[in-house]
């Protein structure tokens, strides 16, 4: 964490309402994205970003620095998105977590995921073509590719925190790799990218 950061963290602690704004305008493109990725709906990603902040100011407090702030507001953005998605199942307004209903389309087995996806991604060569991609994929293998590809979560907490079985995890996560390759097929310099 930088000293800087360190600081203004130290101050937001003291209620220092300056120093609570300048950490939210650091980290509120971050926040916005995750919501972005997760929920694939801009009014639902802004509800995201306003429910994170309010969070960090209410518990600024009991923030420890054992991780950097950014992972501690990520953390807190996850699950206020996936809190979302679990809210619009109970509304009916989603798919069922649990239907696994997409058959990949070429059938072919992935023989190697790149283990460094989440470096990947932020390589602007192929960061479209994976976001085009992601958007696509339906809900329920959206988010545990996010979890587990994207973000490193182990299967225990994926599974913990979509509140299915790891045995679902698994299933859900190669589907997710297969139809994201399928995806990328379509454009040739995406597929050689990641493979």
């Amino acid at each position: 964490m930088e000293i800087n950061e360190k600081a203004l963290i130290e101050k937001a602690k003291e209620g220092d309402q300056s120093a609570l704004s300048n950490l939210i305008h650091e980290h509120s493109t971050n926040v916005y994205n995750t919501g972005l990725k997760i929920l694939q709906n801009k009014a639902e990603a802004e509800d995201v970003l306003q429910e994170t902040f309010l969070i960090m100011i209410k518990k600024i407090q009991s923030f420890e620095g054992k991780s950097s702030l950014s992972t501690w507001l990520y953390r807190v953005a996850t699950n206020v998105a996936l809190g979302k998605i679990r809210e619009n199942k109970k509304l009916g307004n989603t798919l069922e977590l649990d239907a696994l209903d997409y058959e990949p389309l070429k059938g072919s087995q992935i023989k190697s995921w790149p283990t460094d996806l989440e470096k990947r991604w932020k390589d602007e060569s192929i960061k479209a073509c994976l976001e085009r991609s992601l958007a696509e994929l339906p809900t329920h293998f959206r988010l545990v590719f996010i979890l587990r590809d994207l973000e490193g979560y182990s299967v225990e907490s994926a599974a913990k925190s979509l509140g299915i079985s790891k045995s679902n995890v698994k299933v859900r996560l190669m589907r997710a790799r297969l139809f994201i390759r399928d995806k990328l097929a379509t454009n040739l310099h995406c597929v050689e990218a990641v493979s």
